[in-house]
């Protein structure tokens, strides 16, 4: 990773004050949960209320005033705000392409200097899985999104390169894959990321130093992994969970997972296969 004109690779303090945006969603609400126990004080934003937390700012992207507010002041941005799914395109457009550009002009003008960018393997979903002998996904495989989604989250990567290269903002991003409590189906069971992986995670990416843009993979230390975790762990990454647990109870109730087929033989599963939602 190389400096940009107007930077200089440097040690990034720890930050204290992290803003979190989509704090209402999935994932954030894991999040608000477990960052605190790490030191972190949250300041959080969604465009849905956030229950319990009267202080969050309730906002879209595209307000450029509450936008302003949340960021100012901050030492850091973990951000999830945005569809987390396929989608029509110009609903991807204005939430996952412009809201996030939105944040890191923000962010630029703001003068914080690192990101935490939720991105997904989606952004790569047309790579082939690796079969038995072969060698994990590495995280610098070329983007072969498999959706709008995952076309905007490929562009998310994109534009945090160009922020680093032009700017010195610093991101890592993440390519998460199923987080949730355990995983949901026999074909999770490569990509699934514990809730407590997850911040861990996230304070390796807040916290590691000079990470420039890096990209890595986000899950937990599962023994069907598909992907190479060595880009995260060298971040301070340390995974603990794996989803071996589960693994006996899912392939009971569903038997072996399909060998055949796209959903079978690429990273993106089904979201390769889904009908195009449509531009509006």
């Amino acid at each position: 990773m190389t400096a940009p004109a107007s930077a200089s690779p440097r040690a990034v303090p720890p930050p204290r004050t992290v803003l979190l945006t989509g704090a209402a969603g999935r994932i954030g609400t894991l999040l608000r949960e477990r960052l605190p126990g790490y030191g972190y004080t949250l300041r959080l934003f969604d465009v849905e209320p956030v229950a319990g937390e009267p202080a969050a700012v309730t906002a879209d992207l595209d307000d450029q005033a509450a936008l302003r507010r949340a960021v100012r002041g901050v030492d850091a941005v973990v951000h999830l705000a945005g569809i987390p799914s396929e989608a029509p395109f110009a609903r991807i457009l204005r939430a996952n392409i412009e809201g996030t550009t939105r944040l890191y002009e923000t962010v630029r003008e703001e003068g914080v200097r690192r990101v935490v960018c939720a991105s997904s393997n989606h952004a790569v979903g047309f790579t082939p899985l690796p079969g038995p002998g072969d060698p994990r996904i590495p995280v610098r495989t070329p983007h072969r999104p498999d959706t709008f989604y995952g076309l905007s989250k490929a562009y998310g990567e994109d534009l945090a390169q160009l922020y680093w290269d032009r700017h010195g903002v610093e991101t890592v991003s993440l390519r998460i894959g199923s987080c949730a409590a355990e995983p949901a189906d026999v074909r999770q069971l490569g990509i699934w990321l514990s809730p407590d992986d997850c911040a861990r995670l996230v304070h390796a990416a807040l916290s590691a130093e000079g990470v420039a843009h890096t990209a890595v993979y986000g899950s937990s230390a599962n023994t069907r992994l598909v992907w190479d975790l060595s880009d995260a762990r060298a971040l301070g990454y340390a995974p603990e969970d794996d989803s071996e647990t589960y693994a006996p109870a899912l392939l009971a109730a569903q038997g072996a997972p399909e060998t055949e087929g796209a959903t079978a033989r690429l990273l993106g599963g089904r979201f390769c296969t889904v009908d195009p939602p449509g531009l509006h």
